[in-house]
């Protein structure tokens, strides 16, 4: 009975609507991800951080996602969307007050806490998946992707504008009211479940969140092992990059919190350009396993160039190609893990994805720490150079070996 019911809400439900609105939400809680991240290093530094302390605050981050991910996947495949975006936007709101209140070192390590639950994106993941046919699945997380380049824009520009007129504190109460939208916004418009039925009744038979096995048995299915691991490291050097960024634009580029601000917004102008117009277009055109090649290619490239980058007019150029590779590496890679299990584990992968990106939140600032104190910033550029280019001989050898095989 349950389970009819679970179907029939799905059933009648304007999928088109909540996957607009689900984009809606994802583009809320990026722009006040990207406004903490605009405001937290100046907000660090003012409270005796440096760089190795700051890598250190970054690593909590990272370890407190790096479990929470996987959980939080699981969790969303048991008891449905709203549940699960509920939860996390809830998080949200705590998050963002304690960070308003943070005064201290105690304090902004505490803050971070609450970023256990802190999953929306994941959670949106799994809706627009569960919501698409696969063969469309791809265009409808390059859309996703687009809504992460339109808050990177608003975020970066709003915590560095209201950080620098207001402060901090003021900047953090705003993103406090607009997680609280969010959450209203899950509330009225998500439905309780994404799933179809034979899903919903695979899941019931064991609804433990914290089954292990049942979380690591997605390695087993054709294909998810070799995909996951190259997301693993091709991500992995471009990561520690990005963690450290904050670094870099005050040390290196010395930028102000305002100019830091317009500088992360073009960063999501130019993903908005690659997500909105590139990278739908050359899904519908090209093979997935083509793209992830593409990408990790030109990805080996941008990480040569940012090696023998001066300043930050060449940065402003690089960015391009290296927003090119990040969206479509991004796109391919979860499109493929998703396409590769049964629709009843879709947010458990969507968690897993994100437990790639807390990895790197997580031995990133440590590792990229220690590289930017001892080598500098050209190290980034070299290891991302030389780790791509061994992953791009891997995957050509790889699928010229499949087509050997497929000829034979």
């Amino acid at each position: 009975m349950e389970s009819n019911k679970k179907m029939d809400s799905l059933a009648g439900i304007n999928k088109q609507r909540v996957i607009l609105v689900t984009y809606l939400i994802a583009a809320m809680d990026i722009t006040w991800l990207f406004l903490q991240f605009s405001i937290t290093p100046y907000l660090a530094k003012r409270l005796g951080f440096d760089t190795l302390w700051f890598g250190y605050l970054q690593t909590t981050v990272g370890i407190i996602q790096l479990l929470g991910g996987p959980i939080f996947g699981r969790f969303a495949d048991l008891f449905g969307a709203q549940a699960a975006l509920s939860v996390s936007c809830m998080a949200s709101v705590v998050y963002f007050v304690l960070l308003a209140m943070a005064d201290s070192t105690a304090m902004l390590f505490i803050h971070k806490l609450p970023a256990v639950f802190m999953h929306v994106l994941p959670g949106t993941q799994m809706v627009v998946a569960d919501l698409t046919e696969p063969e469309k699945r791809a265009d409808a997380l390059a859309k996703l992707g687009l809504c992460f380049g339109i808050g990177m824009i608003t975020g970066s520009t709003l915590g560095g504008t209201l950080s620098t007129r207001y402060g901090e504190g003021y900047a953090a109460c705003t993103a406090v009211v607009g997680s609280f939208i969010s959450l209203l916004l899950v509330l009225k418009f998500i439905p309780k479940h994404t799933k179809a039925q034979i899903a919903q009744d695979q899941n019931n038979k064991n609804r433990s969140i914290f089954n292990l096995g049942d979380i690591t048995r997605l390695m087993k299915y054709p294909g998810v092992a070799k995909t996951f691991i190259v997301k693993i490291t091709s991500g992995l050097p471009s990561g520690i990059f990005q963690v450290m960024f904050s670094v870099i634009a005050i040390n290196f580029f010395q930028l102000q919190p305002e100019q830091n601000g317009y500088l992360m917004a073009y960063f999501g102008v130019m993903q908005m350009v690659m997500q909105g117009a590139v990278i739908g277009r050359m899904t519908a055109r090209y093979s997935e396993k083509t793209l992830l090649l593409l990408s990790v290619g030109v990805s080996s490239l941008v990480g040569l160039a940012q090696a023998l980058m001066a300043n930050v007019f060449q940065f402003s150029l690089i960015v391009i190609p290296m927003m090119f590779s990040l969206s479509m590496f991004n796109v391919i890679t979860d499109s493929m893990l998703t396409k590769s299990i049964p629709s009843s584990d879709t947010g458990t992968m969507m968690g897993l994805c994100a437990s790639v990106q807390s990895l790197m939140r997580t031995v990133g600032p440590t590792i990229g720490g220690l590289l930017y104190e001892n080598y500098g910033v050209s190290s980034f550029g070299y290891i991302q150079c030389a780790v791509n280019a061994a992953v791009f001989l891997f995957l050509f050898k790889d699928r010229r070996t499949q087509r050997v095989i497929t000829r034979k």
